[in-house]
């Protein structure tokens, strides 16, 4: 049976730290939908004193130690970062209040001490989340003004909130967060991303849910002070992603509508900070949140290194703390609140610098720049050639040519054509958006009696070859080589809305609607632009670019491989992939090219 909410759970203890500590204060949620607790940790001062308060909200539990979540992570992390309360993606206490700002840390409905129904990254969620924000505004220790900062989910989380725009919200750095729960996370191009979000969901998720037994035998957490939930129970009160996503296929399913949102409804100022390595999750929805977002203030910078520790860099805290302080404090240092702080500040990918070693990446360069995407991007097509070259220059048919790989290709066993470019003559910069163009068909195996596919998955992948044909890799998320950047296309889910004001000829926009489906026939040559993720990088005189394009997960996948056999079923895909070269169609690559700036 349902557990008996306590009332008596609110502790205050204001010796045993260097700031105030409040453990398990109630919030209750409008409407009479539950409650949500919280943690407080505050400055020590007058009584009078007030504060302004940073703000997360998430599912990873308030109340387990980042040194118990990520004990390798959190052995990185400045010791400044670290204190009894340090938490794993989240400021940590200990330092902000020792920088004058009280942070609330809540738990999610259906997580840690929070009962109520586990649905993550819902429109339930985000409005539970938007009651916690003007709960802080609210208290007697807040000074009314309330800032989001937070990796990841406590990142992703911020755009959805700030489009609802409750009462004290001042601003919002989203470091490394999706604003586009389809698109970002769960189905890149319409193709289900199912093994990071089985490994998300089940070993941080699930974990913690609210009345989940045995979370302080498995040093998860405290357990639910209230008591266990049946197994049952537990069921009845969880809506599973795993399930969800693999249930649903496209924007208009109630699943997926119901978590979208109008990012021009963000009014607040932003920093959004993706990484150039987040090639499978975040760092399109930093891209696009800055694009779209409502907000007349909004600043965009680009980092590299592992997902878990720039965020917490002396440098990158300093920019935060700036921009916090601008807006929470009315202390403005930088011109954020002018506007007249660049617009985009980047990190340069210039040479072999390695991955995974962050004073190695200190060799990399930076600039700011007045705009994204960069105003003087000389937008330049690579023509794909059935010769697999990649070059400037399109090439002349005289009649069709078709190169072949078969589906599905996976990790274990990639089915890919290359094109590669001649070694460059000149250094040269990429960065912003790219565009593949393909003319596509399918067919069935040459040994197989069947029809043939009705579908191809698309799986796109820039590379860098250095002048000695060595691949450079990059950073990812989590630590694993990554190429320069990815992209995906379902050729089911290939329409285009030209009539969208986000759509441009550098970024095509996708509605991925039940409506938009369309089988393809077997045989038939079908035009597709498949869009590529945002990049950078500088490709020094004498080095190469390759582009692949597979029927399946190749190296630089990482976690976020697409394997769902449902998803994925052979009796859609299976088959061969042809592309076709010829009069009138044409293969390429449309690079952004920014040209060099004079000294």
């Amino acid at each position: 049976m349902p557990n008996t909410i306590r009332n008596d759970l609110h502790k205050v203890d204001e010796t045993s730290y260097d700031y105030i500590y409040e453990e398990n204060a109630t919030i209750n949620l409008r409407e009479g939908k539950g409650i949500v607790r919280c943690n407080v940790y505050r400055p020590k001062g007058p009584q009078d004193q007030k504060y302004p308060v940073l703000v997360t909200y998430g599912p990873y539990g308030k109340d387990i130690p980042y040194s118990l979540f990520h004990a390798a992570s959190f052995k990185e992390v400045p010791l400044e970062h670290h204190s009894p309360h340090s938490a794993w993606e989240t400021p940590d206490p200990g330092f902000w209040t020792r920088h004058g700002y009280a942070i609330v840390r809540a738990d999610e409905r259906g997580f840690g001490q929070s009962p109520g129904v586990l649905d993550t990254m819902s429109r339930g969620t985000s409005e539970a989340f938007f009651d916690v924000v003007e709960w802080a505004a609210q208290q007697s220790w807040s000074s009314g003004k309330v800032g989001l900062l937070g990796i990841s989910y406590f990142a992703g989380s911020q755009w959805r909130v700030a489009a609802r725009q409750p009462k004290g919200l001042a601003c919002i750095i989203p470091w490394e967060g999706m604003s586009d729960y389809y698109r970002d996370r769960c189905r890149h191009g319409g193709i289900y991303s199912d093994t990071f979000i089985k490994w998300w969901w089940n070993r941080q998720i699930i974990t913690n849910q609210y009345g989940r037994p045995g979370r302080a035998a498995r040093q998860w957490g405290p357990d639910t002070i209230e008591g266990d939930l049946s197994e049952e129970e537990l069921k009845q009160n969880c809506h599973d992603q795993t399930i969800d996503n693999a249930r649903n296929y496209f924007l208009d399913d109630e699943y997926y509508s119901s978590r979208d949102y109008d990012m021009g409804d963000i009014q607040v100022p932003v920093l959004t900070v993706g990484n150039w390595g987040g090639i499978l999750l975040h760092l399109r929805g930093n891209v696009e949140g800055y694009i779209n977002a409502g907000s007349k203030l909004k600043y965009l910078r680009f980092v590299t290194g592992r997902h878990d520790l720039p965020f917490y860099s002396a440098e990158n805290v300093e920019i935060q703390k700036s921009f916090l302080d601008a807006f929470l404090k009315d202390h403005d240092t930088v011109g954020w609140s002018t506007g007249k702080a660049p617009k985009v500040g980047m990190v340069l990918r210039k040479g072999d610098v390695g991955y995974n070693n962050a004073e190695a990446e200190q060799a990399y360069g930076y600039r700011f720049e007045e705009d994204w995407p960069l105003p003087r991007t000389a937008y330049t097509k690579y023509h794909l050639t059935s010769a697999m070259g990649l070059t400037t220059e399109p090439p002349e048919y005289g009649s069709e040519a078709v190169v072949s790989y078969q589906a599905l290709g996976h990790i274990k066993e990639p089915q890919t054509v290359t094109f590669t470019t001649p070694p460059f003559s000149e250094e040269t910069e990429f960065t912003g958006h790219i565009v593949v163009h393909l003319n596509v068909s399918g067919s069935k195996l040459p040994d197989k009696t069947s029809t043939g596919p009705s579908d191809i998955d698309l799986f796109i992948t820039l590379r860098h070859l250095d002048p000695d044909g060595r691949e450079i890799h990059y950073t990812g998320t989590v630590g694993d080589p990554v190429p320069i950047t990815k992209g995906w296309l379902r050729v089911s889910l290939r329409k285009v809305n030209e009539k969208s004001a986000r759509h441009t000829f550098w970024h095509p926009q996708r509605e991925y609607l039940s409506t938009d489906a369309s089988p393809i026939v077997p045989g038939e040559v079908y035009p597709v632009d498949v869009e590529i993720w945002p990049t950078n990088v500088v490709v020094d005189k004498g080095a190469r670019l390759v582009l692949e394009v597979s029927s399946g997960d190749t190296q630089g996948a990482g976690l976020f491989e697409h394997t769902s056999a449902e998803d994925r079923a052979p009796s859609k895909f299976e088959g061969m992939n042809h592309l076709h070269f010829g009069p009138g169609l044409e293969n390429w690559v449309l690079m952004p090219v920014i040209p060099a700036q004079e000294s």
